[in-house]
C-alpha cells in the first residue's frame, strides 16, 4: 500500500541519510517514477524532504527533522534488536518483507539511537536456533498450516506414521511451534490434542469448516508439558553401569551435566577407582551404541538384556575384524 511505502521512504531517509531515487526504489521493489511521486507526496504533505543533483546528490531530510514512532528507549530498542537478530524460524513463514519493514521503523523509532544500535547489535550478537549437525527441514505446507491457524480452519493431514506408513486425519490446528529450527503443528483430532512434525507431512488441505477453539488453551504451556513429558518417555531405559577412572571426568561431557551430581551421589569407588551409576537411555539400542563407543571403559551391570547385546555385538565386531 502507497501509505506503508511513504513511511518506509521517510524511515530509509531517517536512518540512513542521503539516498539516490535508485537506491530507494531497490531497498522498495518499486520504479525511480514511483518514487518521485512519492516524494512528492511526502513533500505536498509537509515533510520536509529535498532533492540534490549532480555527483553525490539524492534526496535528503532537512536537518535535524526526525519523527519518533514509538516511545522506545535505548535499551528496549537494543532487546528487540537482539531478538530479531534470530530471524530464521520467522522467515519460513513468508514474513520475511514484513520483518524488513519493522526493523526499518525501529531503526527510526528512538532519536540519534535506531541505526547505531542495530549496528552494534549486529557487530556483538548472532542467534543461531539450530542444533548441531542438523540440517535445514523442507516444510512446503507451512504456508496453509499458517493460513489455517490463523482462521481456525480445519485441515487434512497425511502424513509418515510408524514404518512410513501415510496416515490421513482432520485436524483442528491451534498453532504452530518452532523449536531449534523445527517446525511443529499442535492440533486437535477427536478431542485429544496433537503434535505433528511438519517435515513429515505427506499433505496438507485447507477445508471450508471452521473450528471453535478450546476457551482458555495457552500454547506455550502446553507445548512446555508436551516436551516435558516427551523428554521424559524418551529417556525412560535405566541402565545401571560400572564406570572406569579413566572416563569419569568425561562422562558429563558425554551424557550431560546432571551426571557430575550422579558421580558426587555415587557410592564409594571400589580398589581400582571404579564407581557405579545408574544412566537414563531412550532405548536398549540408544544405550547399546553410545555404550560400546566407550570400549573396556564402563561395563554394563544391568539389565541383563542389555548386556548380552552388547556383548553380542562385541564378538560379531571382533569375529568381522579376525577375518
Amino acid at each position: 500500500m502507497r501509505a506503508d511505502r511513504l513511511i518506509s521512504i521517510l524511515m530509509l531517509l531517517q536512518t540512513r541519510g542521503k539516498m539516490t531515487a535508485r537506491a530507494l526504489a531497490e531497498a522498495l521493489e518499486v520504479s525511480e517514477r514511483t518514487i518521485y511521486r512519492d516524494i512528492e507526496a511526502l513533500s505536498a504533505s509537509g515533510v520536509p524532504v529535498y532533492a540534490e543533483y549532480g555527483p553525490g546528490g539524492g534526496l535528503a531530510l532537512v536537518d535535524h527533522y526526525r519523527t519518533n514512532l514509538t516511545g522506545l528507549n535505548e535499551n528496549e530498542l537494543r532487546a528487540i534488536f537482539m531478538m530479531l537478530s534470530a530471524q530464521g524460524p520467522l522467515e519460513k513463514l513468508g514474513i520475511s518483507r514484513e520483518l524488513k519493514s519493522g526493523m526499518l521503523k525501529l531503526s527510526a523509532a528512538v532519536a540519534g539511537l535506531g541505526s547505531q544500535e542495530e549496528e552494534k547489535v549486529q557487530k556483538r550478537f548472532y542467534l543461531d536456533w539450530s542444533w548441531w549437525f542438523h540440517t535445514r527441514e523442507a516444510v512446503p505446507y507451512l504456508d496453509v498450516l499458517q493460513q489455517a491457524v490463523w482462521q481456525d480452519r480445519n485441515l487434512r493431514l497425511r502424513y509418515r506414521a510408524l514404518f512410513f506408513m501415510p496416515v490421513e486425519v482432520t485436524v483442528e490446528p491451534y498453532g504452530l511451534v518452532s523449536k531449534a529450527g523445527i517446525w511443529y503443528l499442535v492440533g486437535r483430532v477427536a478431542g485429544c490434542m496433537r503434535v505433528f512434525r511438519v517435515s513429515w507431512l505427506i499433505d496438507a488441505a485447507l477445508l471450508d469448516d471452521h473450528f471453535q477453539r478450546e476457551p482458555g488453551f495457552n500454547l506455550a504451556a502446553f507445548w512446555q508439558d508436551w516436551c516435558a513429558a516427551y523428554e521424559a518417555n524418551q529417556m525412560a531405559y535405566q541402565v545401571t553401569l560400572r564406570v572406569s577412572p579413566e572416563v569419569q571426568p568425561f562422562m558429563p561431557m558425554l551424557f550431560g551435566q546432571p551426571v557430575r551430581e550422579l558421580i558426587a551421589q555415587a557410592g564409594p569407588p571400589d580398589d581400582q577407582g571404579w564407581v557405579i551409576l545408574t544412566l537414563p537411555f531412550e532405548s536398549l539400542e540408544n544405550a547399546r551404541d553410545r555404550i560400546l563407543a566407550l570400549g573396556r571403559s564402563v561395563e554394563v551391570l544391568e539389565p541383563e538384556a542389555l548386556r548380552a547385546s552388547v556383548i553380542d555385538f562385541a564378538e560379531q565386531i571382533v569375529k568381522f575384524y579376525k577375518g
